[in-house]
């Protein structure tokens, strides 16, 4: 089946075509920039333009930055607080013209590299974590997904972690990877000792960089750089549609 995956971050959607069986991206991705306070219609409204750059029609996988159970969202830390309580795949698809699928952007993430990339066939407790204008978790148990981990809002001093530790506050705070890679590994020591993973996945586009910052961490945990890179959203998304038709 092909899906078209779009992934919703905090200042940009990233969307392509998605072959479903195998994970192949089967177009240039196109990125569209945001502002992080869009409204559902204004976001909806980006959403098909995303879909009428690839001249879609058939089904739409969208990652979102919050708590989605089934059609609704939850929460909305970096996006608009309207997305709240708001069943946005009904609104997406009246603007969108088209079936429209929603699951948190790190589990899809977590999707993508649990069936196709770095998590594929691994036993036991699979972390991904996703680091960008905030950070992202999906948790998978022998390949299962357990839906809206969001572990990026566990507290260090009052505040959310990905206040620290996401690749926005690593350039807004001026850290070099070596200070950062000591905050992040604090970080990734405390959900050690909360699930204790057999294997950490890093993802979000600061994953392109691991060669300056993986040397740096001390965890205990394996950890690797996600295959499929700024890619992983997309193609999550895309799979999550596949299924839930």
């Amino acid at each position: 089946m092909k899906v078209l995956g779009i992934d919703i971050g905090g200042t940009s959607l990233k969307g392509a075509p998605v072959d479903t069986k195998t994970g192949e991206v089967l177009a240039p991705g196109h990125r569209l920039e945001t502002s992080a306070r869009l409204s559902p219609a204004d976001m909806g409204a980006a959403l098909a333009r995303m879909a009428a750059h690839f001249d879609w029609k058939g089904p739409v996988g969208v990652g979102f930055p919050g708590v989605v159970q089934g059609p609704y969202l939850r929460t909305s830390a970096n996006l608009h607080p309207d997305f709240v309580g708001l069943d946005a795949a009904a609104e997406f698809e009246r603007i969108v013209g088209a079936e429209v699928s929603l699951v948190n952007d790190a589990d899809a993430a977590g999707l993508a590299e649990a069936t196709f990339g770095a998590g594929r066939d691994v036993k036991g407790a699979v972390l991904m974590l996703t680091f960008g204008t905030g950070v992202g978790s999906a948790l998978f148990i022998d390949g299962l997904l357990y839906p809206n981990s969001e572990f990026g809002h566990l507290k260090k001093d009052g505040q959310s972690w990905e206040k620290f530790v996401s690749g926005a506050a690593k350039e807004r705070r001026g850290l070099d990877y070596p200070a950062w890679a000591a905050d992040v590994s604090e970080y990734i020591r405390e959900l050690e000792d909360l699930v204790w993973p057999d294997l950490v996945i890093a993802g979000g586009g600061i994953s392109a960089d691991h060669d300056k910052w993986f040397p740096h961490l001390k965890i205990r945990s394996r950890i690797v750089p996600a295959q499929f890179r700024n890619d992983a959203g997309i193609v999550g998304a895309a799979l999550h549609a596949a299924r839930a038709l």
